[in-house]
């Protein structure tokens, strides 16, 4: 199989972030700091480290302050997501949907702490993921001959924990675009996240691998314990 390459990013940044109330109520969750540094700047500066410049933010909850984003860093443009009040992140990638061919997508809710976990080569569309032998509550995929075999929402144990970076080829991003508008368009399907295109709703059309990395290259910051966690300025909002 040939290699691909990434030519451009997609970073999903449109949602309310409501677990990690009362700090998310005045800022978005990707803009909030963790350690000083807003997560998505993790985010942008790896991407741009490993030469992906072209970066698109999907944008929703308190658009206007992404806005700076732009004068910042030259290769991002915005993406509004109008359903984002409604809809779950199926619509953030709908919304971004002209842009997936040779594609790295990301959640804006994380910190990249291994910027070179984000390189552009990769030889089959899939998922960043870390092996885990102790349970987890996170999605968890099986992996047989290097391929994804299937994947449980409710965790586990003794399996590789997805992490929201993935990379799809020009095929499967045709591909990717092609289900996401049969699902938001045709069957109304507007409650679902993205991955479950690829991961449950047709994963025999998909030929998925990984992308194995170390505990703590990337932490993803999904509610206000975790968050404080990592910065302890925010254990006064516990």
């Amino acid at each position: 199989k040939k290699m691909s390459r990434v030519a451009r990013a997609i970073i999903v940044a449109a949602g309310r972030g409501t677990r990690m109330y009362p700090v998310t109520c005045k800022t978005p969750k990707p803009l909030v700091r963790v350690g000083g540094v807003r997560m998505i700047d993790t985010i942008i500066r790896g991407l741009e480290e490993n030469g992906i410049s072209e970066i698109h933010i999907v944008v929703g909850y308190l658009k206007e302050q992404f806005e700076a984003l732009t004068e910042e860093y030259p290769g991002v443009s915005l993406i509004e997501n109008p359903y984002y009040a409604e809809c779950n992140n199926i619509s953030s990638l709908y919304a971004a949907r002209e842009y997936l061919e040779d594609v790295m997508i990301l959640d804006g809710d994380q910190v990249i702490r291994c910027p070179k976990v984000l390189s552009p080569e990769f030889e089959r569309s899939g998922y960043q993921a870390v092996w885990t032998d102790t349970h987890t509550d996170e999605w968890l995929l099986t992996v047989r001959g290097g391929l994804v075999a299937s994947c449980s929402r409710t965790g586990g144990a003794g399996g590789w924990q997805l992490f929201s970076v993935s990379r799809w080829d020009k095929e499967d991003g045709r591909r990717l675009r092609k289900h996401l508008e049969a699902e938001f368009e045709e069957r109304r399907n507007r409650q679902s996240y993205w991955d479950d295109i690829a991961l449950f709703r047709y994963p025999q059309e998909y030929r998925l691998g990984i992308f194995p990395m170390e505990p703590g290259d990337i932490l993803e910051v999904d509610s206000l314990e975790e968050l404080a966690q990592l910065d302890s300025s925010y254990q006064k909002y516990l």
